[in-house]
C-alpha cells in the first residue's frame, strides 16, 4: 500500500511551492551574507580588544548557520518523512 501525499488535490499548488522555494533561497543568501559580516564583525573587534561587540557578532555567526542549517534541514527532514510515508 503505497501512502503519499496528493500535492494535485489543491487548486494553485504549484504556485505555492514556487513561493516556498524561493523563500527557501532567499533564506540561505541571507543567512550567508549575515554569517560574512557577522565574522567580519567578530575578527575586527577581536583584533581591536572591544569584546562586546566580538561577542555580538559571534552570536550573529552562530544565528547564521544556525538559521542555514534549519533552512537546509527542513527540507531534507520533510523529504524524509516523504518518503517514510511511501514505505508504510
Amino acid at each position: 500500500m503505497g501512502v503519499f501525499p496528493d500535492f494535485d488535490g489543491l487548486g494553485g499548488i504549484g504556485g505555492l511551492r514556487a513561493v516556498v522555494g524561493a523563500l527557501l533561497t532567499f533564506v540561505l543568501i541571507v543567512a550567508v551574507l549575515m554569517l560574512i559580516v557577522s565574522a567580519i564583525v567578530w575578527a575586527i573587534a577581536t583584533a581591536h580588544g572591544n569584546y562586546a561587540t566580538a561577542s555580538k557578532g559571534r552570536i550573529g555567526v552562530l544565528v547564521a548557520v544556525g538559521a542555514a542549517g534549519l533552512a537546509g534541514g527542513g527540507v531534507a527532514w520533510m523529504n524524509w518523512l516523504l518518503n517514510l510515508g511511501q514505505q508504510l
